[in-house]
């Protein structure tokens, strides 16, 4: 029984141990994963790779993929591992790449200790550095000397140990890598590329002070812990697309002088962009910020991208500088965002087509008359909304010029989609040779005819379905084509009618915003009446046994007085009106053909009627004073009580060419200081129907006048004086 006892104690031994170790497999897995499949990096092997060069894209490199790196202080790597690997990484005229791809590291990576230190003095700057990188690193030795020099003066001890500028020459790859440590990188010039898709920063990243000289991927990256780079300047093209900062950044004073991708991040935490310099294109499409984002006395030479995105906290663009257009299409703002004091010039927008935001929540703040201008959308389709809230915000924050000009931008875009529907072409109806005519292609315009008569159009996107027209195709006829059922010469006549009411309210008054357009508009039309007036009144027989004509001096009186309100009438239409030379236009329609009809009329006619001596205007002489003369008609009254108050007027003077004026001036914008009226009797009816013509012109223009009043005035309604 001993001789069986022994193998068979042997064999439950050895079972039990396959359970135990199975069992703490089980039980760890994951470290069981990691001894497998991330081996530690020793000394030995340390040595080994730096002896073993690989070549991975044409460049030796020093291979620590899928290693375990300990860093840890108690670690008996860490003196090796810097000491050997930045001898390895510096002492090659061409320096190898470190790959630390899929690798585990343990404890803080510090990169300055694999760098080489770059005196303050002399002039041996590496020839690895591009121009504008060196031009850099003259400028922080020279700022870094000056501090030294300015610490010693003060008698301030040890600071000059930490002021220093160190070189890591070799291109650094960590794609997927896990970082459990800081990864340490102040004060860096980087010279190679810095590769790390993918890579987990567990306690944060820190590159205040770095210079990257070449292109810099953080792609996908989790950065668990805050990002410090203040100060920091990328050269190149600088990736953190789809990446994840879950406990802030810091970027303040960083610099990329080339494109900056942040596509697809989330971003949370306290996110300072705060003076930084953004010399290319700044993409943060589709990015999601959780934390306030401060971008504060920024600057952005080239666009930039919000597209998609969307902030669940504050947006603050205080004092930001733009120099190419901001796109903020589809995104979604859920707070506050802050644009006061922000500069954009004259070429600048902020496209907010598809913006969405709560009026209950959010706030759109700016510099108040000039953030409502910098808004852009393409159509009004799609976009009514959205401007009604930005018209509604700013009159909850008392900003009437940039709620005004919102309202005056709705407008001109319904003015511009109610054209499209009288002068474009209807998808649903077109033939094939109207739709090549609006520039699609016959085969194009064939699919677009063979689509329509399975499904009618809804809207003019609609054609994007059809296969054979692109969206290059759609965006070179989409201002031309609109999509209707059916649109009757009925309703052509009646949008018609409104485009042209509304096509005068847009051009005459900027939609009732522009209080110094309207009055330009008066002053204009006031001499050129009173010109007109003065010209029938004075000007009545030219031959004859006893011409009756002004005096030459009293036309110069008032050619001079008119022509002083015609060029400050001018000067404020032409620094007013968006559209001057069609404003211009609108005018010359209204006062010069039916007044100069009329005119020529009563020239051609001739005039044979008693009183020829005597003016045709006559004035109330009970009172000489201001009034305010709404109600007021041009013809004296019928009541002889009233009538007997009104006597020609007095021609042998010579201030008479003012009272031109003052009719003018009365029956235009019904105010004026004396009231001169046409009287009844012997005159020709084309003078008065040119006089009843001024005045219906002149009840519009003074309904305008008001109108746009109450509109730039805060709570002031002067229409409910009629």
């Amino acid at each position: 029984m001993s001789h069986l006892g022994r193998p068979l104690g042997r064999w439950i031994v050895w079972l039990g141990s396959i359970l135990l170790i199975g069992g703490i497999a089980l039980a760890h897995p994951a470290a069981a994963w990691a001894t497998e499949s991330h081996p530690p990096l020793t000394v030995e092997i340390l040595r080994q790779q730096l002896a073993n060069l690989v070549q991975r894209e044409g460049r030796p490199t020093v291979d620590l993929r899928n290693y375990t790196i300990d860093l840890r202080a108690d670690s008996p790597l860490t003196d090796g591992f810097y000491r050997l690997l930045s001898s390895g990484l510096q002492k090659p005229a061409t320096a190898p790449t470190l790959d630390l791809s899929y690798a585990i590291v343990q404890g803080d990576l510090d990169l300055q200790r694999l760098g080489q230190r770059e005196p303050l003095y002399g002039d041996n700057l590496s020839p690895l550095l591009s121009e504008a990188g060196q031009v850099q690193l003259r400028r922080d030795r020279q700022r870094l000397l000056q501090l030294n020099r300015l610490s010693q003066s003060l008698l301030i001890q040890g600071q000059s140990g930490s002021q220093q500028i160190y070189l890591f020459k070799a291109p650094l790859v960590a794609v997927q890598t896990r970082f459990s440590g800081q990864v340490l990188g102040g004060d860096t010039f980087f010279l190679g590329r810095v590769l790390a898709s993918g890579a987990v920063f567990e306690q944060g990243l820190s590159v205040a002070g770095a210079r990257f000289n070449r292109a810099v991927s953080f792609s996908a990256a989790d950065f668990r812990q805050a990002v410090q780079a203040k100060g920091s300047l990328f050269f190149e093209a600088t990736r953190f697309d789809q990446s994840q900062f879950r406990r802030g950044a810091n970027f303040q004073g960083a610099e990329f002088k080339a494109d900056a991708n942040f596509s697809r991040a989330v971003l949370a935490g306290d996110l300072n962009f705060s003076r930084v310099q953004w010399r290319g294109v700044a993409d943060f499409a589709r990015t999601l910020w959780q934390g306030s984002a401060f971008f504060v006395r920024s600057y952005f030479a080239k666009a930039l991208f919000f597209t998609e995105a969307r902030f669940d906290a504050p947006l603050v663009l205080r004092q930001t500088r733009f120099g190419e257009p901001v796109n903020l299409r589809n995104a979604m703002v859920g707070s506050e965002v802050d644009l006061g004091d922000a500069l954009f010039p004259p070429s600048v927008y902020l496209n907010v087509a598809g913006l969405e935001f709560s009026l209950e929540q959010t706030q759109i703040l700016g510099t108040p008359g000039k953030l409502g201008r910098v808004f852009s959308v393409p159509q009004l389709a799609g976009n009514e909304t959205l401007l009604r809230n930005l018209e509604r915000n700013f009159r909850n924050l008392e900003q009437i010029s940039d709620a005004n000009y919102i309202a005056y931008t709705a407008e001109r875009l319904r003015l511009k989609a109610w054209q499209q529907r009288l002068l474009g072409t209807n998808i649903n109806t077109a033939s094939v040779m109207a739709l090549v005519r609006v520039g699609f292609s016959e085969v194009q315009a064939q699919a677009v005819v063979d689509q329509r008569q399975n499904q009618t159009f809804i809207g003019t996107e609609g054609v994007l379905s059809v296969p054979e027209v692109d969206l290059a195709a759609y965006l070179k006829v989409r201002d031309r084509i609109f999509a209707r059922d059916s649109f009757p010469i009925t309703q052509r006549f009646t949008l018609a009618l409104r485009w042209l009411w509304l096509g005068g309210l847009v051009v005459l008054s900027r939609y009732g915003t522009s209080f110094g357009l309207t009055f330009g508009l008066g002053l204009i039309a006031i001499p050129i009446f009173a010109l007109m007036f003065w010209f029938v009144d004075r000007y009545r027989r030219r031959r004859g046994p006893t011409p009756i004509l002004p005096p030459l001096t009293e036309g110069l009186w008032l050619v001079s007085g008119c022509s002083l309100l015609l060029g400050l009438g001018f000067n404020s239409l032409l620094r007013a009106a968006d559209y001057p030379w069609l404003t211009l236009s609108f005018l010359f329609v209204l006062l010069v053909p039916i007044p100069a009809l009329l005119i020529g009329l009563v020239v051609k006619q001739g005039r044979y009627h008693d009183l020829m001596e005597e003016s045709y205007f006559v004035e109330d002489g009970s009172l000489r004073q201001l009034r305010l003369l709404i109600a007021r008609l041009p013809v004296i009254p019928k009541f002889p009580f009233f009538r007997d108050r009104y006597t020609a007027l007095l021609l042998d003077r010579r201030w008479n060419w003012l009272n031109y004026l003052d009719f003018s001036l009365n029956n235009w914008l019904k105010f004026g200081f004396n009231d001169i009226r046409l009287r009844d009797q012997h005159v020709p009816g084309l003078i008065t129907a040119l006089v009843w013509y001024q005045w219906g012109l002149g009840l519009l223009y003074t309904a305008l006048l008001l109108w746009t009043l109450s509109r730039t005035i805060p709570g002031l309604n002067l229409l409910i004086y009629f």
